[in-house]
């Protein structure tokens, strides 16, 4: 099978289901009725704010769309979404690692996982490498020499195990051959930057945010470089981690829409145009770019598709490593 693929976790036994199904919708005009976006974090999270954002840019061309947070295990979540009924009242507004570590994980043919596919990707987030300014260090090239030096006793905090933050840390560690940096985890990304500011911790890997940036230019923190492959429109005087003296150093994080495998072609195009033409709209481009998020310029399926692609190729040797797993 192929990786474009791998989008469809699944088996037939879901196509019987998804035609059914399709047949059912094609007889009504679409949306009739509320929306239900599932989120598979708490509320405050990264994938809550950009799908709240979305839901009410939606108001107009598709009608109400109601936020539904499911802070509980990823793998949980997209199974749930994958047995959705594939009518377009349940998408899912997810992140990059729920979307890579289920691509990763071991096929089982005797219980095969329900599917989801892309509808659009709505936003980019390149997480940053901060740390505290009492650490003796300048620039990324300074903290790679310091982290090596003080191999065992150096320690860096992130948000949960499987978080894009925790993902782009572990990167970091395989680029620069140091195994022994401890990883601190954390319940989100919040809580590690409040531990910085504080100097609990010194070095962090998190989403870059609008309170990341006010704590930067505040001098609170120091953000060394954001790890997506260009720089980011909010703060275009942090230099990339590959600018900074990191080869290879590219994570970024993608908040996407995605429903259950089987959904009506007609429903997904006219859902990512509807996502489109939000796009495209300044008032709303500025919201997120204000909260540290960069329009995803191709809001089709296949531009989704394209961009998974290139992530899971990047990050799936990570997960893999550290045995990460989508539960």
């Amino acid at each position: 099978m192929k990786r474009r693929d791998l989008l469809k976790f699944g088996s037939a036994c879901f196509a019987a289901k998804a035609l059914m199904s399709r047949g059912a919708v094609a007889q009504s005009k679409y949306p009739e009725r509320p929306i239900k976006l599932v989120v598979p974090y708490a509320a405050g999270g990264v994938a809550d704010i950009v799908g709240r954002l979305w839901a009410d840019k939606m108001k107009s061309p598709l009608g109400s769309v109601f936020v539904e947070n499911q802070g509980s295990a990823g793998g949980s979540i997209i199974r749930s979404v994958g047995r959705a009924n594939p009518d377009g009242y349940t998408l899912l507004s997810a992140g990059g690692p729920h979307i890579l570590m289920a691509l990763a994980a071991p096929r089982d043919p005797a219980d095969p996982a329900p599917e989801v596919e892309p509808i659009s990707i709505v936003v980019v987030t390149a997480p940053v490498i901060a740390i505290h300014p009492s650490l003796p260090v300048q620039n990324l090239r300074d903290l790679i020499a310091y982290a090596k030096a003080g191999a065992g006793t150096v320690s860096y905090g992130s948000a949960a195990p499987g978080s894009m933050a925790h993902l782009t840390g572990e990167l970091f560690k395989l680029l620069i051959a140091a195994p022994d940096i401890v990883y601190v985890p954390y319940k989100g990304g919040g809580q590690s930057v409040a531990d910085l500011v504080s100097g609990h911790i010194r070095i962090v890997t998190t989403n870059l945010t609008g309170q990341v940036l006010d704590l930067h230019r505040s001098g609170r923190i120091r953000v060394l470089a954001v790890t997506g492959p260009s720089r980011v429109a909010a703060a275009p005087d942090i230099p990339t981690a590959v600018e900074a003296g990191l080869p290879g150093m590219i994570a970024q994080n993608f908040i996407g829409l995605f429903a259950p495998a089987g959904i009506p072609k007609s429903i997904v195009m006219q859902t990512s145009e509807a996502t489109a033409n939000a796009m495209a709209d300044n008032e709303f481009r500025r919201k997120l770019i204000a909260s540290g998020f960069e329009p995803y310029a191709d809001s089709s399926p296949e531009g989704a598709r394209r961009l998974i692609e290139e992530e899971f190729g990047r990050l799936s040797p990570v997960i893999k490593s550290i045995g990460l797993k989508l539960e």
